[in-house]
């Protein structure tokens, strides 16, 4: 009888040979594999293990044939079974003789050790064995507590999904970030060991910890690559000189604003905000949701949509205003169920579409074997073009009800990308091979996603649609993708929304620049102090749970902003009511902003202001950023 997974597995290396769709391993199994990083410090393989192909590529090739049959629908569950059976057996089985037992810094002419099992200690009971002392002495206690908790805490990840990411492009790009700082004792870089390392600390009883990685690690020691550490602590605080900079011109033009507005638009009475409708608070118009389902058979795309109708399309009250939402990467349209019940209760209709390719669904995907990559570089067509054959398919099913001449769009970090494109930004390829070509050397991390476009067909992509004539992008990815001639593009009101402890899509580079560069006259830059980039998102029951620290110090209040912000926004754009202009200004943020998460909002800044308003002009480097 025929194996089910004979066919699937098919080995092309030095060690190996292919015999009848399965793999044969070699007599001789002393390999120089992906798993292998140090073959000095690995004795020898458990020799029952199959034969791996050796650095080529800095692939598993085992895993390629398998996916591209999967991806033709040639291949089913028994095939992605037998790829992370395969994987598990030759990483989490195959243990090495041998394992790290110190970590060394080397520092100049001095080089440090510190024994793993010195720390095993520390992490388990607590006790300060005499060479972790010698360290101690230079941090805090509270730091040393800190150091204690993140040794153990667990991160709740399968072998298998761990696996899955760190073979996919953005893991790989992570592992040689890491790789040129953590390294094998023999000096050589630690992007096969780490990947080892981690994955088969998430198959121990405790989970993926920092202790089991360390214990994991497959040579005898960790050395840190002092230099290259140094080098990114000082990009690193290069970037934090210059964010904070920024932060503090954006805050500083916020407040410049609010006394002119006060002067300007106000001389004789001061708004009083308390005294105006929240827009904070629920609106009173009532309304009903539903799902569709939109298949676009030119692109085999099928997707669901979530629709939210307020009661007057059907009291035939004329057109409705429509607004379209845009989730993140790795996450899926109930994020934004919030928004969308806030917004109808104001008499929009709301349409949430799911992506799939870049949604929660592809992550669970690739945790479970099923997928290859965090999402793939089409997403950056496919994203923009779902939102317009949503708008074609509702042209057909409620013409002469809803506004499909006036829509506003709003977007969260890769859904930021899709509204700026869809508003009129287009792909800058020369820009993005420039700035992806030094991307090693940065600590952007949207650019592990950003880079990707790269593998898409060079052409003229113009995703731009008529029919949006007003855009929100929060936390947006995109200065990469798009450059300034690109965001000088933009000439419908637009909307940015920032917070200045993103890591993900940092302030600095990914909005408070590119917001210099618009041209548009109705354009708006709003700051959220230590909000993250997760701070506006609301519940999910399906996308990746995150941890409270990711967050932000109180993510109710960054619902709120949005909520109040985009209720304005749209009311004056999409549905033409002048009177919430006065929402829109700087005062009316003053007025929203709460601790722990102040807010800024300014309609006007250039990069000469960030430096001069924080009288560091001459004291400090000035930005020095890429402006393609």
């Amino acid at each position: 009888m025929k194996s089910k997974t004979e066919g699937c597995l098919k080995v092309e290396g030095a060690e190996g040979k292919e015999q009848g769709g399965k793999v044969k391993a070699n007599d001789n199994n002393n390999l120089d594999s992906d798993i292998v990083a140090d073959q000095n410090d690995w004795k020898s393989w458990n020799q029952t293990k199959p034969s791996l192909p050796g650095r080529t590529n800095r692939k598993l090739r085992v895993w390629q044939p398998a996916l591209a049959k999967l991806a033709e629908g040639k291949a089913g569950f028994f095939c992605v079974a037998a790829v992370s059976t395969a994987l598990l057996r030759m990483v989490v089985m195959a243990t090495p003789v041998q394992s790290a037992t110190k970590i060394y810094i080397p520092y100049g002419p001095l080089e440090f050790s510190l024994s793993i099992e010195t720390l095993e200690i520390y992490a388990t009971e607590g006790k300060i064995e005499p060479e972790l002392a010698f360290y101690a002495n230079y941090v805090e206690p509270q730091q040393l507590e800190r150091l204690r908790q993140v040794l153990v805490t667990p991160i709740d990840v399968s072998p298998v999904a761990i696996a899955q990411f760190l073979y996919s492009p953005q893991g790989e790009a992570i592992l040689e970030r890491l790789g040129e700082v953590i390294q094998t004792k023999a000096g050589q870089e630690g992007f096969y060991a780490i990947r080892a390392a981690l994955i088969k600390a998430a198959a121990e009883p405790e989970g993926l910890t920092l202790l089991n990685v360390l214990r994991e690690f497959p040579t005898y020691g960790i050395r840190i690559n002092s230099a290259r550490s140094f080098e990114i602590i000082e990009e690193l605080s290069r970037l934090s000189r210059q964010t904070q900079q920024a932060i503090a011109g954006v805050n500083q033009e916020a407040m410049a604003e609010v006394q002119a507005q006060i002067e300007s638009l106000f001389p004789q009475m001061p708004p009083d905000f308390s005294e105006l409708p929240d827009l904070r608070e629920p609106g009173p118009i009532a309304y009903s949701k539903q799902t569709l389902t939109l298949n676009d058979p030119s692109r085999g795309r099928r997707f669901p949509v979530d629709l939210y109708l307020p009661s007057s399309i059907s009291a035939g009250e004329g057109l409705t205003p429509l607004i379209v939402i845009s989730h993140g990467l790795g996450s899926d349209r109930m994020t934004f169920e919030y928004l969308a019940e806030h917004l109808a209760s104001y008499g929009f209709a709301v349409a949430l579409p799911e992506h799939p390719g870049s949604n929660a669904e592809q992550l669970q995907a690739l945790s479970r074997g099923l997928a290859s990559e965090v999402t793939p570089p089409s997403e950056f067509i496919d994203r923009p073009l779902d939102i317009t054959f949503l708008l074609d398919q509702l042209e057909q099913s409620y013409r002469g009800q809803l506004n499909l001449d006036n829509v506003g769009v709003l977007g969260q970090s890769f859904g930021g990308y899709t509204v700026l494109a869809l508003a009129g930004a287009e792909l800058n390829f020369e820009r993005l091979q420039q700035v992806c070509g030094q991307s090693e050397d940065s600590l952007n991390v949207s650019l592990l996603l950003q880079c990707r476009a790269l593998e898409l067909p060079m052409a003229d992509y113009d995703f731009r649609d008529p029919r949006i004539q007003a855009a929100i992008a929060i936390n947006p990815v995109g200065s990469a993708i798009f450059g300034k001639s690109e965001f000088a593009q933009i000439q419908i009101p637009l909307m940015l929304i920032s917070g200045s402890n993103d890591t993900v899509a940092p302030a600095l580079p990914e909005q408070i620049q590119p917001f210099t560069w618009l041209t548009t006259p109705n354009k708006y830059l709003v700051l959220q102090n230590e909000g993250t980039h997760f701070s506006n998102l609301g519940v999910s029951t399906t996308a990746v749970e995150l941890p409270p620290e990711v967050m932000g110090p109180d993510p109710a209040i960054g619902l709120a902003y949005t909520q109040a912000l985009s209720v304005a926004f749209f009311e004056v754009y999409i549905a033409g009511q002048p009177e919430y202009q006065r929402y829109l200004n700087a005062a009316y943020a003053q007025f929203l902003s709460q601790d722990p998460m102040p807010l800024s909002l300014v309609e006007s800044l250039t990069l000469n202001q960030l430096s001069a308003e924080t009288g560091e002009k001459n004291d400090t480097e000035p930005l020095t950023l890429p402006q393609l």
